[in-house]
């Protein structure tokens, strides 16, 4: 926000003390390869990125919740990493990770993260000057439905022992939600119950997700889930269930704000569409130039009355 347009915030809530960029499902393909022979998931998510620069000038994060490859292939790793890590050093930001259920461990470990290539869970920590947020890997090599074992889940137990400034923030790929299209119950996450009474009752304030390849959200333990839609294709909700299939339109990311008493989730689509030009930075002036009554007189009563 310029300086301009902080001198005369309408509304009651406080600035938002972070703001992060929400990903999801870029699905990369070895050689740049197009998704099923028909998707350019490059240079879709090529729009995503110059869009993401557009939103924000210093996120706290670029989080990307899983499907970060749609075979597992390291060039698939390779290119994707190529692709986000300088737009996260122009903007000053770190980039997090999170395994889904196309994605392999070994290849995923060795090519975003120079580890050794394992079948260990990628998991992390990240300290977002006081905002903690947590990657949890919902995985399952071999399988396309997510799971947590007794081991993430005991991890994930010790962390939150002790609350963090602004709370935390976990990001996985499978929701905890139940989705609207039959075909998803058998890819929906396992042992949720385990997961609600370990985040019920600690400082957990949302939960990032992906996997549904559209936007969706809910709450899960009383806290609220947000599910970013795909950057590669989303799937067609107006079919009914039994029709639905992907459509190479409406990708779109999730901008997040973090406020001290609430956390909003905006989807915002990835397209080259006009839009209108009655807001500008000369409005803003304009605006700036008014006393808090003139404004109010000028923005907010219809006309006529």
């Amino acid at each position: 926000m310029s300086d301009t347009a902080r001198e005369y915030v309408f509304g009651r809530h406080l600035p938002a003390s972070h703001v992060l960029i929400h990903v999801s499902d870029p699905h990369f393909l070895a050689g740049g390869a197009r998704l099923g022979g028909r998707y350019d998931v490059e240079s879709t998510f090529a729009r995503t990125l110059e869009t993401i620069r557009s939103v924000h000038p210093h996120p706290a994060a670029i989080v990307v919740t899983g499907d970060l490859a749609d075979l597992g292939e390291p060039d698939a790793y390779r290119r994707l990493r190529e692709a986000v890590e300088p737009v996260a050093e122009s903007l000053g930001t770190v980039v997090v990770w999170v395994a889904g259920n196309h994605d392999e461990r070994p290849a995923l470990r060795e090519n975003l993260f120079d580890l050794t290539p394992t079948e260990e869970p990628v998991t992390g920590v990240w300290d977002l000057d006081g905002l903690r947020l947590v990657a949890l890997d919902t995985s399952v090599p071999g399988w396309h439905h997510g799971d947590l074992d007794r081991a993430q889940l005991a991890w994930l137990a010790d962390v939150l022992a002790t609350p963090a400034p602004h709370g935390t923030l976990l990001a996985m790929h499978h929701p905890p939600l139940p989705s609207h299209l039959p075909l998803f119950d058998i890819l929906e996450l396992r042992h949720q119950d385990e997961l609600a009474e370990i985040i019920r009752g600690t400082d957990v304030r949302g939960i990032l997700a992906g996997h549904l390849h559209y936007s969706s959200h809910g709450t899960f333990a009383g806290v609220p889930v947000s599910v970013s839609s795909a950057t590669c294709y989303t799937m067609n909700v107006a079919l009914p269930a039994s029709r639905v299939n992907g459509m190479d339109a409406a990708q779109a990311f999730q901008l997040v704000h973090v406020h001290p008493d609430t956390i909003t989730h905006t989807v915002v689509p990835v397209t080259d569409a006009d839009t209108g030009d009655y807001f500008s930075p000369e409005w803003l002036e304009r605006m700036a130039a008014l006393s808090a009554e003139e404004r109010l007189e000028a923005f907010s009563r219809k006309p006529g009355r």
